[in-house]
């Protein structure tokens, strides 16, 4: 059995409309009348991806990094705190955190000086 054949037996063979069940026994298609028996459908299943970029278009949300220019550079804003740079004493920092061990432990901080860009954690 093709590919094809294997993952789209919820849709009509002959014009692609989703089939809806009409009773126990069959399904069939709304615009053409194709009928396929649940005998072919029963016990399949189907699996589909959703990303984060997906609920984001659905969902009418920006995204959060914005491409500009006609270089298509990549802007990113991280927020500024108030932390100490070891290397040039500025008092303040952009900071992001990231996943580095495993889920039951606490992300780490990193942050970036906003006046040498000297980059540390704690």
């Amino acid at each position: 059995m093709a590919f094809w054949q294997a993952r789209d037996f919820l849709f009509c063979g002959v014009c692609g409309t989703l089939l809806t069940f009409d009773s126990i026994r069959s399904a069939s298609c709304p615009l053409c009348g194709f009928k396929r028996m649940a005998k072919e459908i029963e016990g399949k299943e189907t699996r589909y991806t959703v990303t984060a970029e997906d609920i984001r278009r659905e969902l009418k949300i920006e995204p959060f990094v914005t491409l500009e220019s006609s270089m298509q550079e990549v802007v990113v804003q991280r927020p500024v705190i108030t932390k100490t740079c070891p290397e040039c004493n500025h008092s303040k920092a952009e900071y992001y955190t990231r996943q580095m061990r495993s889920a039951d432990e606490g992300e780490t901080a990193f942050y970036e000086c906003t006046k040498c860009q000297h980059k540390f954690k704690d």
